[in-house]
């Protein structure tokens, strides 16, 4: 591509939620710039919560994405290209490197997301581990899914216990192992987090929370775990739930500025001019926030300031909704280094969980069972993540 960086596209690399996402509202504000969408994958367009509820829906790959990469090329009037991965960003030079290929733009928004974590393991079936991050991988483990029943789980977060609750709705055994003494202990407090294992082990859930998987060997034809205390659990497959890593990497060798993820302001600029980064990857005033919300927020703000309007992002009171039915939740965890006190009240697996400051403020929360119903109340009283900035006066085009 030869094209100057006045006439050259939009380009945005990775096609999930996030890119998707703000190709449409892009479009619904301009429906005439290039624009050119790269991804390493095969561009099917899909929602990436749904991956934790496709065996409880008996939902394959095919049926859980919606529209192919060719069909969303014809909505969005935009190229994409395929199974394409870019080698080297070139800030200065406004273009980015696939293989050999120079490829210019006017700007360049990075969403290619984040990478699954990896933990090492010895024994010699590391390739029976399987982390489910997109479609392409939630596809490859529903086919080496088929036949079997005994599914081990490692890590018991927020992506574990979803995991859990849909494999033993779709009739799996799933044990599940993380070296923590709670699900979820970054998300939730004691009591709320007992709430949500007792309603995994309603459905048949084992928990082995303190040690880690040290080894995993092939037996005939299943697999044997050999825990860090000692324990052997039997099972078929195992599924990779420990979190996710930002991908900074390229981002880095092209000397962006990079903490856990890019660093972004709050017009989600990163360190370079025309060059943006969105999503999982972003890293917005130190706050790297892997949830559907935040996502939605940056890509209306985004778009219309790659449409000329300079829109700062501000997030609201962003609560999380876990997908573990068999005992719902829905979490506002505090900010790092808030001071307060958590307070419970209720009764089983209907409780409120309160975070609050010295001063009476509600700075989180946590609720299950039935207790969700209260969010909307507790929702008007939390402080905003982000809060918004005082109204922009000047406009800003973006080329």
């Amino acid at each position: 591509m030869n094209a100057s960086n006045d006439t050259a596209p939009l380009v945005i690399i990775g096609t999930g939620l996030a890119g998707y996402n703000l190709a449409r509202e892009f479009r619904k504000l301009d429906s005439e710039t290039p624009l050119l969408m790269i991804t390493a994958d095969d561009g099917r367009s899909y929602s990436k919560p749904m991956l934790s509820t496709g065996f409880a829906m008996n939902k394959d790959a095919d049926a859980l994405g919606m529209m192919t990469a060719g069909q969303m090329a014809i909505q969005l009037n935009a190229e994409i290209r395929t199974h394409t991965r870019v080698t080297r960003l070139e800030p200065d030079a406004r273009r980015v490197w696939i293989g050999n290929e120079p490829v210019a733009y006017r700007d360049l928004v990075i969403a290619w997301g984040a990478q699954t974590i990896s933990v090492p393991v010895a024994g010699d079936a590391q390739d029976a581990i399987f982390p489910i991050n997109d479609l392409l991988d939630y596809g490859r483990f529903r086919v080496a899914a088929h036949g079997k029943r005994r599914v081990l789980i490692l890590g018991a977060g927020l992506i574990g216990c979803e995991f859990a609750n849909d494999l033993l709705q779709g009739g799996y055994e799933v044990t599940l192992v993380a070296p923590c003494d709670q699900v979820m202990p970054s998300l939730l407090p004691p009591e709320p987090a007992a709430a949500v294992r007792r309603g995994l082990e309603s459905l048949g859930a084992r928990f082995h929370l303190g040690p880690v998987l040290e080894r995993l060997e092939r037996q005939d034809d299943a697999l044997q775990a050999l825990l860090s205390d000692g324990q052997r659990i039997d099972c078929d497959l195992v599924v990779s739930a420990v979190g996710l890593r930002p991908r900074i990497e390229l981002a880095k060798a092209a000397g962006l500025k990079v903490n856990r993820g890019i660093e972004v302001d709050r017009q989600l600029q990163t360190s370079a001019e025309h060059v943006y980064a969105l999503g999982d990857c972003a890293e917005v005033e130190g706050l790297n926030l892997l949830y559907v919300m935040p996502m939605m927020s940056g890509v209306r703000a985004l778009a219309r300031t790659l449409t000329g309007e300079t829109t700062p992002v501000s997030y609201g009171p962003m609560p999380i909704t876990v997908k573990t039915p068999v005992c719902p939740l829905v979490v506002s965890p505090p900010a790092d280094g808030s001071e307060g006190v958590w307070r419970v009240e209720g009764e089983g697996n209907d409780l409120k969980a309160e975070f609050r400051a010295a001063d009476g403020r509600l700075l989180g929360y946590a609720l299950t069972g039935a207790a969700v119903q209260q969010r909307l109340a507790l929702n008007k009283q939390l402080p905003p993540v982000l809060a918004e900035l005082p109204q922009v006066l000047s406009l800003k085009s973006p080329g």
